[in-house]
């Protein structure tokens, strides 16, 4: 098998260096993803393009059903959950192991969870640990005995399994965490069904089978993601025969693999946002008038039926209408109404300041960010605001943008792919969400009955009433306008017609368990 494997890879990398002859090796899948990865550390990444890799690495306690958000078994084989919400108990598998070959059991998960949330636990300065918000309704963990950890709450938290399932919720080797300390996001070891052999930068991360993995061994030999950040290049790798899949199909290419039977191109609707945060804290935008005069100046309905090509839909406000249960269906997207805006903008006393606006070339669910963003400008010109455009590699991007844009830019481009409706405003619309606090508020918008909404829907455990207060916020949010609402994408990927038992899930993670590429 080791022979095999090392002939694979010498094959990939005769095919990385030499498109025109690229053929994919024998048992091996070669993604096309849309960026390098940050980090193979589950808990110190945020985007889409570093999960997709990561889920096929480690295992989380529980994890989504297939073809659902809905919650089922992992590492925990059951849990039971306290009258009041607030204690949950759960009986891990037994016999598993870190790809490391250390032990994976109760001590294991108190380890991972402490290491993210408490600043005194020796491992804590391997983060930043950004999505950690996820889990700070956790009071303690605790070690019952090998096979049973229990969660204590602070309170009632409605969205804890589904935090669980999400990749910040993926269990690492404490092992592997002792020895390469903060190096460990590039020596990641978990206990999935792929373990991490290779990352060689702006080039490729290479996994291979785990022949041990609790839930059946993969068909593949090997999983290769090679970061090709220029969709056109990725689309000619596709055709020529370098990639087996590839995620993130631009609009105006899906008709081409479509009617060519060498190719299978897949789509599947899920959570997703795709918005411009305005500085709603410095600047014109800081005026609500100027907020919803962007909203009404931008033509959405043109920006997806003619750059994105019917491939989403637009945006009304911060909740995708995936989230059936707490979508609330009364919204009407801003129309496109350049009078409207011309209005408003005088009504504000805006003077034609110029704005900064940040563009990235491309990432996780940013679908056709640099033409998106020209069309956009475009529109706000037209309405008399002057807009300058400054554009960025997708990890640099975040870097300016997750800081928040206090000081540095009026507006920016974003897209979210959650798990759960609380999940995109409270970690990106609360008052204590700010950068500064931790959070993904970057353009700094502060209403506080925003913030009482969404503190009191992760607290109830009717799911009714839970929706009644997501639907509530929806309304403020949108009339607010801390935020251009844009479009709500269909995700989509497409693959050889020779791979087998791939398909997209509404979470955005690639699962390859169970894909197969026959000889």
């Amino acid at each position: 098998m080791k022979r095999l494997l090392a002939a694979a890879l010498t094959v990939a990398s005769l095919a990385l260096a030499s498109p025109s002859l690229a053929q994919t090796p024998p048992n091996v899948l070669v993604v096309g993803q849309i960026a390098e990865p940050k980090s193979l550390d589950p808990h110190a990444v945020t985007a889409v393009n570093d999960f997709r890799i990561l889920m096929n690495v480690y295992d989380g306690l529980v994890r989504y059903k297939d073809g659902t958000l809905e919650v089922e078994p992992a590492l925990a084989e059951s849990w039971d959950i306290s009258d009041d919400g607030t204690v949950y108990t759960f009986k891990l598998r037994e016999g598993v192991t870190f790809h490391d070959g250390s032990p994976f059991n109760a001590e294991a998960v108190r380890f991972n969870f402490d290491r993210m949330l408490d600043e005194e636990h020796p491992y804590y300065d391997t983060g930043p640990f950004p999505l950690s918000f996820f889990f700070s309704s956790i009071d303690t963990v605790t070690a019952v005995d090998d096979s049973i950890v229990e969660f204590k709450l602070k309170e009632p938290y409605a969205p804890f399994l589904s935090n669980l399932a999400y990749p910040t919720g993926l269990i690492v080797s404490p092992a592997a965490v002792e020895q390469h300390g903060t190096e460990f996001g590039r020596n990641p070891s978990g206990t999935g069904a792929y373990k991490f052999a290779e990352w060689e930068a702006n080039a490729k991360v290479v996994v291979t089978g785990n022949a041990d993995y609790w839930d059946g061994p993969p068909a593949l030999e090997a999983v290769i993601y090679r970061p090709i950040t220029d969709a056109n290049t990725r689309i000619a790798e596709m055709l020529s025969g370098g990639l087996d899949i590839m995620v993130e199909v631009p609009p105006d290419s899906l008709q081409q693999f479509r009617t060519d039977d060498q190719f299978v191109v897949h789509e599947q609707a899920g959570p997703h946002v795709w918005f411009l945060i305005l500085n709603a804290k410095e600047g014109p935008f800081a005026n609500k008038a100027v907020r919803q005069a962007a909203n009404y100046a931008v033509n959405k309905s043109a920006l997806v039926e003619n750059i994105l090509q019917g491939t989403a839909e637009v945006a009304a406000g911060p909740t995708p209408p995936a989230f059936a249960w707490a979508y609330n269906e009364g919204l009407e997207p801003y129309p496109y109404d350049p009078d409207k805006a011309r209005e408003l903008l005088a009504e504000a006393g805006y003077d034609g300041e110029e704005l900064t606006f940040y563009v990235t070339e491309g990432g996780s669910g940013m679908l056709d960010p640099i033409a998106m963003g020209t069309a956009i400008q475009a529109d706000l010109e037209a309405v008399g605001m002057d807009v300058s455009i400054e554009t960025y590699e997708w990890n640099t991007f975040l870097g300016k943008v997750n800081p928040g844009l206090e000081g540095k830019a009026d507006m920016a481009e974003m897209a979210w792919m959650t798990n759960d409706p609380d999940t995109l405003p409270f970690l990106a619309l609360r008052t204590e969400a700010w950068p500064d606090k931790g959070g993904f508020n970057s353009g700094y918008y502060s209403n506080p009955k925003v913030d009482e909404l969404l503190e009191a829907a992760r607290r109830s455990t009717d799911q009714d009433e839970r929706a009644r207060l997501y639907q509530e916020m929806q309304e403020i949010v949108q009339e607010d306008a801390p935020w251009v609402f844009v479009a709500n994408w269909k995700q989509n990927a497409v693959t050889k017609a020779s791979v087998e038992n791939f398909k997209l899930q509404p979470s955005f993670f690639l699962m390859l368990q169970d894909v197969a590429k026959p000889q």
